[in-house]
């Protein structure tokens, strides 16, 4: 069935008892919105209930106690995440992040590259060019050490180039500049003629070859003008110069001075290369199918990293002769004042991007990004990073820089406080300032951007782990290794405060704009006290002064409102406006919350009904043996956001196994890259699938829902939180989704784990490569320690939560505040264990 004919059914149909009863509550509620349910609760007693979404009530859960009093707790059950897969395993108790060494994660690379911090020390580069004079051999480089060896072959050696040819190897160890996969995936799409010359421009890179001025006629070395027989020959073809012009010449051309005769002002300067005006450009044959044309234009967006532009040659005569237009392609236009690594014209000839590896302690990704952006003297822009990170745990990523003139010394002496804050003893045997160590820097000729990475590998330790038995610790294991877990969105989408992001998000989807702002400034239990005071002050005294001045600059949302109030001169009847002020990636993060919320609920729903183990009729596919793809356009189904910079961009495509292999299968026949069409399972498709192609829709106006119950039931959420499951179109373009897929179930890849016995409830379990290099903090394995953990590595594919994976596992609730009291409970322990020793 094609999508628009799942899209077309009936929409009327009658609701259930629930979402009549829940009507009728609704009605029977003198306070309306959002923003009046907000209001009902005091500053004191907090009612949950009251915040979350109508829908809420479709989740059949029994009232909880936590929902209500002083501090009230959004558990997993709140945001859809109820159910297992391995259910019949009994649970096992276990702490998660204790320790921030206790949560390792790792990025994987498209290359399949595990990133990991090798080096701390101060990088070597050179201003040289490339020397290309041949050497004796009493003159060749020294044979390299096995401890250089070793750094060489790691795809993210700290080892630096000291020549172009030099960088071109540095490269070839991490990314060739022009990979393998390029050819693979532009051979279908161009002719062999224009594929060499796109080659061969990408490889000069952005700045066109230089040439040198042509010197004027009748112009010589001397500053005089030339006879005639002069003009053709040089002293290499025997025109005796004399020596004394000669002499006096060169000292002329050393000091930067000329002779005045003739030639003017300057007349023995040397003249130095200047920079061509960039008219290069890859024109290819007559192209006469659109869908070619665009997976070309996606194809080299894609590849280069946005560095090349394409275009349609509509002036060209051919075009309509041969059916079919051409593609332009050349290096992007440079802004006004930038620079494509070291000045054009100039002797810098690095390229203009420098790689290095992060590694951060409990700091989220772009708070990092913001530190290092202080530290190294650039703007934020200038940072880029292939996905974002979790905050609470110690993570590895490698970073992007575009460096304009900084080299890679000048990088790591800022980064770590080299000469102004620290001596290199300092650097070489301390840990990093802030939770931020930076290492392994090379140059490289592109950036980053988000998605570019397979996943991430990560090293779990859980801490005071209870189990009913060994044989428990296998079962739970093996079940998740071979038959995955639950791909819900984990407690981290959905925040740490009392006030459910997803009900943010779904106020403003109803464009309920002052009932988004209330929900945003409404007091959070628990938060620290100044953010605490500043509340107060707008809430309760309508201070807004005093309310600017106390509120931390770490609550974003918050202070942009307020800032928008002052702005109005106190005035906060715009609640459109002042919400237009809070950064558009944390914005939509509400509403990505609201998705989620929804896609957890439905999942839950496919799962208590129909198991895990086997697709079923009405489930929804990426459709195999495709034998015409539909070829993604720029305007197609799959919404891919220009200017999006939060982690959704990874999970606007298909991330499951099943549809990058057939990615890459369809590469290698040389066919055009295609999005996968989305079909409703009947009974004879059944044989052919499995449980891990199933998807589930994200809602929005470009997906199709599942068929029979389990889409009415879809349905259903939506119209009672106030949707139309048909219509995300909104006013404000930016809250218009498109919607997306993502598989229910996930399967781990390169699964291992271990018993690790300890004494102290603190002992470091695990290590932080920082760590490794500086000799701190070596894990211990107690054989006799009367306490047990169990160490976990895994390896998880982009947008999968590791948490949900250890929920499937331990069957205890992931969220923040049981695992408070789950640490609570170990620090018991220890006190207890110190008053008896």
């Amino acid at each position: 069935m094609s999508t628009t004919a799942i899209r077309a059914r009936d929409e009327d149909e009658e609701p259930t008892r629930e979402a009549k009863k829940a009507r009728t509550d609704a009605a029977d509620t003198p306070v309306e919105g959002l923003e009046g349910q907000a209001k009902q609760a005091s500053n004191k007693t907090y009612q949950l209930d009251n915040l979350l979404p109508p829908s809420h009530v479709l989740l059949n859960l029994p009232r909880s106690e936590s929902h209500s009093g002083a501090s009230p707790i959004i558990r997993e059950e709140d945001v859809g995440i109820s159910e297992y897969i391995s259910s019949a395993v009994p649970p096992i108790e276990g702490i998660i992040k204790q320790r921030f060494t206790d949560f390792l994660v790792f990025e994987v690379d498209q290359e399949d590259n595990v990133v990991h911090l090798k080096s701390l020390g101060l990088p070597e580069s050179s201003d040289k060019p490339k020397d290309t004079t041949a050497k004796p051999a009493s003159e060749a480089a020294p044979e390299p050490t096995s401890e250089a060896t070793e750094v060489d072959s790691d795809p993210h050696s700290a080892e630096q180039p000291k020549t172009n040819e030099a960088v071109d190897q540095a490269e070839a160890t991490d990314e060739e500049p022009w990979p393998a996969r390029f050819s693979t995936r532009l051979e279908p799409l161009l002719s062999e003629r224009a594929l060499l010359e796109l080659k061969e421009m990408f490889l000069q890179g952005p700045n066109p070859p230089q040439i040198k001025s042509e010197q004027p006629s009748g112009w010589n070395g001397s500053g005089q003008s030339a006879s005639v027989g002069d003009l053709d020959q040089t002293p290499g073809d025997g025109v005796n110069v004399p020596e004394e012009s000669s002499s006096k010449s060169d000292r002329n051309a050393k000091r930067g001075r000329g002779g005045r005769g003739r030639g003017g002002r300057g007349g023995g300067r040397e003249r130095k290369s200047k920079a061509a005006e960039d008219n290069r450009k890859v024109i290819t044959d007559p192209i006469p199918s659109k869908a070619t044309r665009t997976a070309l234009h996606t194809a080299i967006r894609e590849l280069m990293g946005g560095k090349l532009d394409t275009a349609t040659n509509s002036s060209d005569s051919k075009t309509s002769a041969e059916g079919g237009s051409q593609i332009i392609i050349k290096w992007a236009s440079q802004k006004q004042g930038s620079t494509r690594g070291g000045q054009r014209g100039s002797s810098d000839w690095k390229p203009p991007f420098i790689h290095f590896s992060l590694q951060k302690t409990n700091r989220d990704t772009q708070d990092a990004l913001a530190y290092l952006s202080r530290t190294l003297h650039v703007s934020t822009k200038d940072l880029s990073v292939a996905g974002t990170k979790d905050k609470r745990g110690v993570t590895t990523q490698r970073v992007a820089l575009r460096r304009g003139a900084k080299t890679l010394e000048d990088i790591w002496k800022m980064a770590n406080g080299f000469g102004r804050l620290k001596t290199m003893e300092q650097i070489l045997s301390e840990r990093g300032d802030r939770g931020i160590r930076i290492g392994d820097l090379v140059y490289r000729r592109a950036g980053l951007e988000l998605g570019m990475l397979k996943g991430n590998a990560f090293v779990i330790t859980l801490r005071n782990v209870k189990a009913d038995s060994d044989e428990t610790l296998e079962k739970a294991m093996n079940s998740m290794k071979t038959g995955g877990f639950i791909n819900y969105y984990g407690m981290q989408r959905f925040g740490t405060a009392a006030i459910p992001t997803h009900a943010i998000g779904l106020a403003l989807l109803r464009s309920d704009w002052a009932g988004a702002v209330s929900l945003i400034l409404r007091p959070r239990p628990g938060e620290y006290a100044d953010a605490e005071a500043a509340r107060r002050a707008w809430l309760e005294d309508r201070d807004l002064d005093k309310a600017l001045r106390l509120m931390p600059r770490r609550v974003v949302a918050e202070r942009c409102i307020l800032e928008s109030y002052q702005k109005q001169g106190g005035e906060d009847r715009n609640a459109m406006g002042a919400l237009s002020t809070i950064p558009r990636n944390l914005r939509l993060m509400y509403v990505h919350a609201y998705q989620s919320y929804v896609w957890n609920a439905i999942v839950s729903e496919r799962i208590k009904k129909h198991g895990s183990t086997s697709p079923i009729v009405g489930d929804l596919v990426y459709e195999k043996d495709i034998q015409e793809p539909e070829v993604v356009d720029l305007d197609g189904d799959i919404d891919i956001p220009a200017d999006a910079e939060s982690k959704e961009v990874e999970e606007t495509l298909p991330t499951s196994e099943d549809v990058v292999e057939e990615t890459v299968s369809s590469r290698k026949s040389r066919k055009p890259w295609t999005a996968p069409k989305v079909k409703e399972l009947t009974a004879d498709d059944l044989p052919h699938y499995s449980i891990f192609d199933v998807i589930m829709p994200l809602p929005g106006n470009d997906v199709a829902y599942p068929g029979g119950e389990l889409g009415e039931r879809y349905r259903e959420f939506l119209r009672l939180d106030g949707l139309d499951p048909n219509n995300f179109v909104r006013k404000q373009k930016e809250y218009t989704l498109g919607g997306s897929y993502r598989n229910i179930l996930h399967l781990p890849k390169n699964v291992s784990w271990k018993v690790l016995r300890y004494n102290d409830p603190d002992v470091s379990l695990a290590q932080a490569d920082e760590d490794k290099i500086l000799g701190f903090d070596a894990p211990l394995d107690e054989a006799d320690g009367r306490f047990m953990a169990l160490q976990i590595e895994l390896t998880l594919g982009t947008a999968a939560y590791a948490t949900m994976a250890l929920r499937e596992v331990t069957k205890t609730d992931t969220g923040s505040q049981h695992q408070s009291a789950l640490t609570q409970s170990s620090d018991d322990q220890k006190y207890r264990l110190s008053a008896t020793t």
